[in-house]
């Protein structure tokens, strides 16, 4: 008789590890993988074979920072797509509300609410300039460190390009 309460102890200390879990995950921070070479040399700087791609970059995703939505110029952050809510993409902020973005064949208005974003690696990256400012409601949070592989540790570093956005 000793068995079932044992199992059902059991099983209720895994439903609760489970449900702090995604309690963490949701509210405060998670690990996602990078995939492709959009935002090389940042992440997966060696992207050219399959074993590369099997030691794709984990990241670490902060979200307090979608509580009053605070990002600042040169911050990487994890959006759902403006095409496909169900792709994510992970890209560096350049502009913010109110700012000019100089584009190769234009100069582009961010409206309120929105962000402007693109890759590190831009012969490789499908960004705002595809698809536009990306709304700050899609924003899922803020790469804070790389944490796989153990050889790339490392926080993240905001890189600003000031020679391109001009605040309105």
């Amino acid at each position: 008789m000793g068995t079932p309460s044992v199992l059902w102890n059991v099983a209720k200390k895994c439903f609760t590890v489970g449900v702090i879990s995604l309690t963490v995950s949701d509210l405060f921070a998670s690990i996602v993988p990078v995939r492709g070479a959009s935002m090389s040399p940042t992440f997966n700087p060696k992207t050219n074979s399959l074993l590369d791609s099997l030691s794709d970059d984990r990241v670490l995703v902060e979200k307090l920072c979608l509580r009053k939505y605070k990002f600042s110029h040169g911050d990487v952050i994890v959006f759902c797509s403006p095409d496909n809510h169900k792709e994510k993409h992970i890209k560096r902020i350049v502009g913010l509300p109110g700012d000019w973005v100089g584009t190769i064949y234009d100069v582009v208005h961010i409206p309120e609410g929105h962000c402007w974003v693109e890759g590190d690696n831009s012969a490789s990256s499908l960004d705002s300039r595809s698809f536009g400012p990306v709304p700050l409601g899609l924003v899922k949070g803020r790469v804070t460190h790389i944490l796989w592989p153990p050889h790339r540790v490392n926080s993240i570093e905001r890189k600003t390009s000031r020679n391109r956005v001009s605040p309105s």
